[in-house]
């Protein structure tokens, strides 16, 4: 009986989508489907992944809760079109919570952060972000980026 469940359960996985997944699979998600590409991020995709009442530490440029999210990753594809986010190392702490270090890489077609993008450089740069799942969905996401890194690389000599 057991391994009849068991097999059951794994068959139901399967086709499971991305936010009944497992929570590591949902924080994979995150990075793969909409920081990575957020120009071909859909607001469907981003409500699988994400609350509707989800925390952003800090609060993105773009407002606050997930439609400030929402905005300020639309953005962000408007200005890097080939904008990655690529996690280096996810450390899951057990309860939820997972602290994703990544590296993110891009060149700018518009203005970025007061930067001229004619110059047609790029950058790479680091983030950590500590990323909270319940119940399949992110509901917080205290983030650091290196965005002082990034300007530094488009304005260098």
């Amino acid at each position: 009986m057991n391994r009849s469940f068991a097999a059951l359960a794994f068959a139901a996985s399967a086709f499971a989508g991305p936010a009944l997944a497992g929570d590591i699979d949902t924080v994979r998600a995150f990075y793969a489907d909409i920081l990575t590409d957020p120009a071909g991020t859909t607001e469907a995709r981003y409500y699988e992944l994400f609350s509707p009442d989800v925390v952003s530490i800090p609060a993105p440029p773009g407002g606050e809760g997930a439609q400030g999210m929402l905005n300020t990753i639309a953005y962000l594809g408007q200005v890097v079109p080939d904008l990655t986010w690529e996690p280096q190392e996810i450390i899951e702490t057990g309860d939820g919570r997972f602290v994703v270090r990544s590296l993110f890489r891009g060149a700018p077609v518009g203005p970025f952060f007061g930067v001229d993008p004619a110059t047609g450089k790029s950058f790479e740069a680091m983030s950590i972000d500590i990323v909270t799942v319940e119940g399949g969905k992110i509901t917080h996401v205290y983030h650091l980026e290196d965005w002082t890194g990034a300007i530094a690389q488009l304005t260098a000599e």
